[in-house]
């Protein structure tokens, strides 16, 4: 079953030092790691790398380690379709953003229990401490409310299905909300 998916927008291609650190980033908090291409990674995170505690996770989740696919994508780095595609209707995140996104990142998890949306946040929020970016949430009734205060919030759009961008400290501080779950 497929997990929770965030959207990282970049106003710029990534550049080849800041990709570096990318890999070395998913390389460094993995315990699986697959490179597919630049920018293109399959890896197993365990959720302590994430500062997230052993401790509370359940049976079904006692090793702690987490699929995601992480994936770059714009002109020149693959999935460009997919790109085009995800952002032919978005002209209010453009206003919010005030840039039209030239690449993203999508970090999407494999499996979709309570820790899978909590580690999926949290490894967004390291990809974007490396390569810098705006996150793209969608969020659920009532979330916009609880989004808007927090801290690291750089716009909410008002479209039918909401969205708030943010910062990696966005993440952290939602992350921390009571009932955090992301829209799948």
């Amino acid at each position: 079953m497929a997990g929770p998916t965030l959207v990282i927008e970049f106003a710029e291609p990534v550049s080849s030092a800041a990709l570096s650190e990318f890999s070395a980033l998913m390389r460094g908090i993995s315990t699986h790691f697959e490179k597919r291409r630049d920018g293109y990674f399959d890896v197993n995170v365990p959720v302590e790398r994430l500062g997230v505690e052993a401790a509370g996770l359940d049976a079904h989740e006692a090793d702690g380690r987490r699929p995601f696919l992480v994936c770059l994508m714009g002109p020149g780095v693959g999935d460009e379709s997919i790109f085009e595609a995800e952002h032919a209707d978005e002209p209010e995140v453009e206003a919010v953003l005030g840039f039209k996104p030239t690449h993203t990142v999508n970090v999407s998890a494999g499996c979709n229990r309570g820790i899978d949306h909590v580690a999926t946040a949290l490894l967004t929020a390291a990809v974007l401490d490396v390569l810098g970016g705006v996150v793209k949430a969608e969020l659920s009734e009532g979330q916009d409310a609880v989004a808007a205060g927090l801290l690291g919030v750089l716009g909410l759009t008002d479209e039918e299905y909401p969205m708030v961008l943010g910062t990696a400290e966005f993440l952290r501080a939602w992350v921390a909300q009571p009932g955090f779950r992301l829209v799948k």
